[in-house]
């Protein structure tokens, strides 16, 4: 029998011709299922994904990385930090479509998921201290918002559902430990108590659910984006160094992992992408351990730029977080490995923030960093 092979089959069999070919046969086999079970009865040619929250920090870059994959992507955002320009460049795309809505808009989120194949789910206030500032706005948002969204989406006959979480749920650790995926987590936030509850609202659904569910615990972010965030570690460090500011480095020499955005698209179209039984109801820390990272390794590979940088390390900062993650599963399980360490995130940011990009960066805090919002649910 010769089987036809979708564009979406060619081009994923194409892009992960670095695979080993059982793995890439397994891809393949795994196009042809949602093929038969998934596109076919719909009449559809085309895995059509929503990103809810997709314009975001990591939404553009992957939004970019699935139209060049040969998805078709919805984005529903609700635009919070006036970053209305990230969605421009993807407006003339011919399978590109956005929605202007918030998650917790039961009638909006209703439309948006109509002929959608598969979901990933960024939204929400990111970030201890935006939620922490915001109680009320994180209440309606990144819990019952988000947990009424996922309540609606059994049923409506999707193949996967990808949760991004985060590595921030482990919390505080030994400093001679690794958190692997079974490592108790220890939320001190309430950004990560409410990732804690929606992970555990999605892996809930085993054997109740008709979707493949799979959450990823995000090691913390970097790297270039067009909605560019400059209060995270690696780029509010390289920035600050790079502007002549003196910067202070509370507890440096608290751990974390580190990931760059583009990365993270890799990583969530590789669960889209590797046969559901890989994935199904599984939890992958997302990063590698090459990018474990104290503040003070960040702040010396940063320096080496810009030797006569000025700062200075200050000793209890309100932030006890403390973690360096094992990747291995993510690894051995859907060969993902990060592309980008920290180092080659910093020459990145540093060539831009030379050519002149950022130069508003003071103007436009609202947009750079997640601190401000004005929200009313619905």
């Amino acid at each position: 029998m010769t089987i036809s092979l979708s564009r979406a089959q060619s081009i994923a069999y194409i892009a992960n011709a670095d695979l080993p070919e059982p793995v890439r046969d397994e891809i393949f086999a795994e196009e042809t299922r949602v093929t038969n079970e998934v596109l076919n009865p719909r009449g559809m040619s085309r895995r059509r994904v929503l990103l809810v929250g997709g314009a975001g920090y990591i939404g553009s870059p992957l939004t970019q990385f699935l139209l060049a994959r040969g998805y078709d992507v919805r984005c529903l955002d609700l635009l919070l930090y006036r970053n209305r320009d990230c969605v421009t460049p993807f407006l003339g795309h011919p399978n590109y479509q956005f929605v202007e809505a918030d998650v917790g808009d039961a009638r909006a989120t209703d439309a948006a998921l109509a002929d959608v194949t598969d979901v990933i789910i960024l939204a929400g206030l990111v970030g201890d201290p935006i939620t922490k500032k915001y109680p009320v706005e994180h209440q309606a948002i990144n819990e019952d918002g988000l947990a009424r969204f996922i309540d609606s989406l059994d049923g409506r006959g999707l193949n996967k559902v990808v949760m991004v979480s985060t590595c921030s749920n482990y919390g505080e650790i030994p400093p001679d430990a690794l958190a692997d995926e079974n490592y108790a987590l220890k939320p001190m936030s309430l950004y990560a108590t409410a990732k804690v509850a929606r992970e555990t609202q999605i892996l809930g659904g085993a054997n109740k659910v008709d979707y493949c569910g799979t959450v990823l615990r995000f090691a913390t972010a970097f790297g270039l984006s067009s909605r560019m965030r400059f209060d995270l570690t690696v780029s509010e460090f390289t920035r600050d160094l790079f502007s002549g500011t003196v910067l202070q480095v509370y507890d440096a020499d608290t751990w974390r992992p580190y990931c760059h955005v583009r990365d993270f698209a890799r990583a969530l179209s590789r669960v889209l992408e590797m046969p559901s039984n890989a994935v199904r109801f599984e939890v992958f820390n997302a990063g590698g351990d090459a990018n474990n990272y104290t503040k003070k390794m960040i702040v010396d590979a940063v320096q080496r730029h810009f030797p006569q940088s000025r700062y200075e390390f200050v000793a209890g900062g309100f932030d006890r977080r403390n973690y360096k993650v094992d990747f291995r599963k993510i690894k051995e399980r859907l060969y993902f490995e990060p592309e980008f360490s920290v180092e080659q995130g910093i020459v990145e940011l540093i060539g831009a923030l030379r050519q002149g990009f950022f130069a508003d960066y003071a103007e436009r805090l609202l947009f750079y960093r997640n601190e401000e919002l004005s929200y009313k649910p619905v």
